[in-house]
C-alpha cells in the first residue's frame, strides 16, 4: 500500500475492513445462484429465471437501503456506530443461511440487506472523509483505487474458501464462513478506530433539509405503499412481481432526489444536479457488469470449457476445488435444450445419462467410458474479476499518476466516461465467444470469459472507484453519505436490471444476440454521459475540484 506520507493512516483500516466484509459479500454472490439451481447436491432446485430474479432483486435491495442508511448516519449515528450495526447484521444473516431452510434463507437475506444499508454507505463517506484534509487531498482518487483494491482482494480469495467448503462439507459451511469474515471485519475496525476518529463527523441538519420523521413520512412509507402496489398489481409489467414491487418502489426515492435537487440553494444545485446524470448513466454499467453472477455463471457453468489442466490436477483436487466428472450412464438429473432442470409437478425429473457437463464436450475432449475428468468449480470464475482489478488497480494507479505529473490526467468524469465505452468492448469479447462456439456441440475456452473480465475490469476501475470518489469530491458537506446513498441507489437499480436482462437468457437461442443487446445499452449510456461530459466538468471547474 502507499505510503502514509500520501494517504492516511485510515486508509489501512478501512481497507482491511472492507475486504472482509467483501469476502462474505462476494462468497455469497459467487455461489447464489449455482446454489438456487443445484438439484444434486442439496440446493434449492429452483428454475433459472426464478433464481436469476431472487438474484437481481436481492443484489438491488443491498444497494438500495444504503440510501436510509447513510441519512441515519448523517443525521443521528455517525459512522462508525453505523458500519459496527451493519457489519453484525450482515454477519448474522450469513450465518443464518447455514441452516438452509427457505424461512431462514430469506430471513438472513433481509438481515444482510439491511446491514449493508449501514456498512456499505458509510464506510466509503469514511474514506473520503479521510482525505479531507489538504495533505491528502491531490490523493483522494488514488486512495479509493486503493480502497476499492481492499475490496477486490476479499471477492478473489473468497471463492476458493466456498469451492472448498462446499466441496468437502456443503453448501452451509460455505455461507457460515462468509459470516466469520463478516465479524472478523467488524473486530478490524474497532481495533483501529483510533486512526479514524476524527474523521467520524456527524453533520447536523441545516435549515431547510428534512427531518429523518419526513424523510419517512415522505419518501420511506409511500415506497413501501408503491412497492405493495406493485407486487399486488395483476399481471406482470416488467417479467414478475418482484421487479413490479421494487421498480414501484424506486419511484418515491426517485422522487425525493429530484426534490433534493430542485429544493436547493444555488451553490449546492449545480453540483447535485451533476451527480444526479452520474447516477442515471452508471445505472447501465450495474446492469451489465452484476451479470457476472447471472449470465456469465451460466456461461462458465454449462458453456465453457472448464477441464483442470493436469499440471495442476492433483493439487487442485487435494484441496476441493474441482468436480470428478465420470463418462458413464447413470441415473441423472434431467436438462432441457437450455441446461434448465426438468420438472414434473413440481418433481425433479430424472433419467438414465451422463453428466450435464458432457452433453456439449468436443468428441476429440470426451473421456474414454468409464474414465474420469476434472473440471473446476464454477464460482471460481468468480475471481477472475476481483484478480484482475488487484493485478491492474496498481497500473492503472500509475498511469493516472504518469499523467498527472505531466498535466495530462482526464477528470474524474472523463474516466467514468471511458469506463463505459470499455465495458461496451467486454460485450464484444462475449459476442466473438458465441459467434466462435457452437454451444449445442462444443464448449468455449475459458480464455473468453478470462478477456471479457480483464475488459470489464479497466471499465469497471474507470467507473466504480471513480464514482464514488467524485460523490464524496462534489457533494455538499452535509449531504455527503446521503448522496453516496444516491449512488447505491443508482447501483441498486442497474443491478435489478441485471437480474431482469439475465431472465432474458432463454429467449435467445444465439447467445451472440443476448450479448448484443448488452453492447447496444452500454453505447446508449455512453453517448449520453458523452453529451454531458463537458458540463460535468465544468461544474466541477467551477467549484475548484480536480
Amino acid at each position: 500500500m502507499a505510503s502514509e506520507a500520501k494517504h492516511p493512516a485510515g486508509l489501512k483500516i478501512m481497507f482491511f475492513t472492507e475486504m472482509w466484509e467483501r469476502f462474505g459479500f462476494y462468497l455469497l454472490l459467487g455461489i447464489l445462484q449455482l446454489y438456487l439451481t443445484d438439484a444434486e447436491n442439496g440446493g434449492m432446485a429452483m428454475e433459472r429465471k426464478s433464481a436469476a430474479d431472487i438474484y437481481g432483486t436481492f443484489i438491488a435491495l443491498v444497494y438500495l437501503t444504503p440510501f436510509l442508511g447513510g441519512l441515519i448516519a448523517d443525521r443521528k449515528w455517525g459512522y462508525s456506530k453505523s458500519i459496527t450495526i451493519g457489519g453484525i447484521l450482515m454477519g448474522l444473516g450469513y450465518l443464518g443461511l447455514a441452516i438452509g431452510t427457505l424461512p431462514t434463507f430469506y430471513a438472513s437475506l433481509g438481515l444482510i440487506i439491511i446491514g449493508n444499508g449501514f456498512f456499505k454507505p458509510n464506510i466509503s463517506t469514511l474514506v473520503g472523509n479521510l482525505y479531507n484534509n489538504d495533505k491528502y487531498r491531490a490523493n483522494k482518487d488514488a486512495g479509493f483505487n486503493i480502497f476499492y483494491m481492499g475490496i477486490n482482494i476479499g471477492a478473489f480469495i473468497c471463492n476458493f474458501f466456498a469451492a472448498y467448503l462446499r466441496n468437502s462439507i456443503g453448501w452451509g459451511a460455505a455461507f457460515a464462513s462468509a459470516g466469520i469474515g463478516m465479524f472478523l471485519g467488524v473486530i478490524i475496525f474497532w481495533i483501529g478506530r483510533k486512526t479514524y476518529v476524527e474523521a467520524d463527523v456527524i453533520k447536523p441538519a441545516e435549515e431547510g433539509d428534512m427531518s429523518i420523521m419526513r424523510v419517512f413520512s415522505t419518501v420511506i412509507l409511500p415506497a413501501l405503499v408503491a412497492g405493495l402496489i406493485g407486487w399486488f398489481v395483476p399481471g406482470n409489467i416488467l417479467g414478475s412481481d418482484s421487479t413490479d414491487a421494487f421498480l414501484f418502489a424506486c419511484l418515491p426515492v426517485l422522487y425525493f432526489f429530484y426534490s433534493l435537487y430542485s429544493s436547493a440553494n444555488a451553490t449546492d444545485k449545480k453540483p447535485i444536479g451533476a451527480l444526479l446524470a452520474i447516477f442515471m448513466v452508471s445505472i447501465m454499467f450495474w446492469a451489465i457488469f452484476k451479470q457476472n453472477g447471472t449470465a456469465l455463471t451460466t456461461w462458465a457453468q454449462y458453456y465453457t470449457d472448464r477441464e483442470v489442466p493436469a499440471a495442476i490436477e492433483k493439487p487442485a483436487e487435494s484441496v476441493y476445488l474441482v468436480q470428478n466428472v465420470t463418462n458413464k450412464t447413470e441415473e441423472v438429473v434431467k436438462y432441457d435444450a437450455f441446461f434448465r432442470v426438468v420438472k414434473e409437478n413440481g418433481e425433479i425429473v430424472k433419467e438414465q445419462g451422463k453428466d450435464i457437463y458432457l452433453r456439449n464436450l468436443q468428441q476429440e475432449k470426451m473421456p474414454p467410458e468409464g474414465e474420469t475428468i476434472h473440471v473446476f468449480n464454477t464460482e471460481l470464475f468468480q475471481s477472475i474479476n476481483p484478480f484482475w482489478v488487484v493485478l491492474l488497480t496498481p497500473v492503472l494507479v500509475g498511469f493516472w499518476g504518469f499523467l498527472r505529473s505531466r498535466k495530462k490526467e482526464p477528470s474524474t468524469p472523463y474516466k467514468l466516461l471511458i469506463g463505459l465505452l470499455v465495458t461496451a468492448l467486454s460485450c464484444l469479447v462475449m459476442v466473438g465467444a458465441a459467434y466462435f462456439t457452437d454451444t449445442t456441440i462444443s464448449k468455449s475456452s475459458a480464455w473468453w470469459l478470462i478477456s471479457t473480465y480483464g475488459v470489464i475490469t479497466i471499465g469497471e476501475l474507470c467507473l466504480s472507484p471513480m464514482g464514488l470518489s467524485l460523490v464524496s469530491k462534489l457533494s455538499p458537506p452535509r449531504l455527503t453519505a446521503l448522496l453516496m446513498g444516491g449512488w447505491f441507489l443508482a447501483t441498486s437499480i442497474g443491478n435489478k436490471l441485471s437480474g431482469v436482462l439475465a431472465g432474458l437468457w432463454e429467449v435467445f437461442d444465439n447467445k451472440m444476440n443476448f450479448f448484443l443487446m448488452n453492447f447496444g445499452l452500454v453505447m446508449f449510456a455512453f453517448v449520453i454521459l458523452f453529451i454531458m461530459v463537458k458540463r460535468i466538468s465544468a461544474v466541477m471547474k467551477e467549484r475548484g475540484i480536480k
